[in-house]
């Protein structure tokens, strides 16, 4: 059995990649796929993470949790989605950057199921837009208290995925970034159902949606309607054309506003987050799905 955690992060997908797979569930449970609703896992997962505090599952523990969490008997890959695997949004930072308990999480959740084939799928999201999605949801007492005296050049990836990459010893991640989303979502949407390319799935077409409007939906159709068998490659550079020419405005720009940081903070930040994606995309054990 095949076990998926996407783990979010915070503020990169809002449940979309859940709501998704579920409207697309005949297909999926035709394929072996089950998804599991959070509230079919959350307690039942927190009170056995608490019970084995970094120690393993034994097989009566796993087949308890099991029969639990699943609806259908049997399935060859079981789908979780939420970023609160990843603790609540106060968790995105510490001392020490970005995620910094992002590797002893996954490690704890691979414990779960040891006899399974766990899988993680995690979205990356530049620092300056990440924390102007979670600010507004961290429960604590503002920008400084989420920062924890972290200097906003320490928030880097790299150091985040490298302690991930130890943790997972070897099981499967994939990785992508947030921003790329738009033009890459049917290959994340598939590679986290585990689905074949010949198998229709619906939903893949939402993003672009939200940046051309309808009007533009319907052109990037009729641009789409002449083409059959098209491969991800042609694909890609059609909708990419469809969004340099018909985004509408304002949704491919977002204002960062958080106290003290400066537009130069902002540039050098960006900056950070594209060297380490740079690096962290050829990083051995990683998938990393690039648009």
């Amino acid at each position: 059995m095949q076990m998926v955690f996407h783990v979010g992060v915070h503020g990169t997908d809002g449940d979309r990649l859940l709501k998704t797979l579920l409207k697309n569930r005949a297909p999926l449970r035709k394929a072996g796929t089950e998804v599991v609703l959070p509230k079919r896992h959350q307690g039942i997962f927190d009170e056995a993470l608490k019970s084995l505090n970094g120690g393993t599952a034994t097989p009566d523990m796993e087949q308890i949790m099991l029969d639990a969490i699943l609806e259908n008997d049997d399935p060859s890959r079981v789908v979780m989605s939420t970023p609160t695997f990843m603790g609540a949004p106060g968790r995105a930072v510490g001392q020490g950057g970005l995620y910094p308990q992002i590797g002893t999480r996954a490690a704890a959740l691979a414990q779960l199921f040891p006899s399974a084939q766990t899988e993680f799928f995690v979205a990356l999201r530049n620092p300056a837009t990440l924390l102007t999605e979670v600010l507004p949801q961290f429960g604590g007492n503002g920008y400084d208290d989420l920062m924890q005296g972290c200097h906003p050049l320490q928030l880097r990836w790299r150091e985040a995925i490298q302690r991930l990459v130890r943790a997972v010893q070897g099981r499967r991640l994939v990785l992508w970034c947030h921003e790329d989303v738009p033009l890459i979502w049917p290959e994340v949407l598939r590679l986290v159902a585990g689905l074949p390319q010949d198998v229709p799935l619906s939903g893949g077409l939402s993003y672009m949606q939200d940046l051309l409007g309808e009007l533009g939906l319907a052109r990037l159709r009729d641009a789409m309607a002449g083409h059959d068998q098209m491969s991800v490659a042609q694909r890609r550079e059609i909708w990419g054309d469809m969004i340099t020419r018909h985004a509408l405005p304002g949704t491919l720009d977002q204002d960062v506003d958080l106290p003290g940081w400066t537009q130069d903070m902002v540039d050098k930040v960006t900056q950070n987050y594209r060297a380490d994606v740079a690096e962290i995309a050829v990083l051995p054990g990683v998938e990393f799905i690039l648009p």
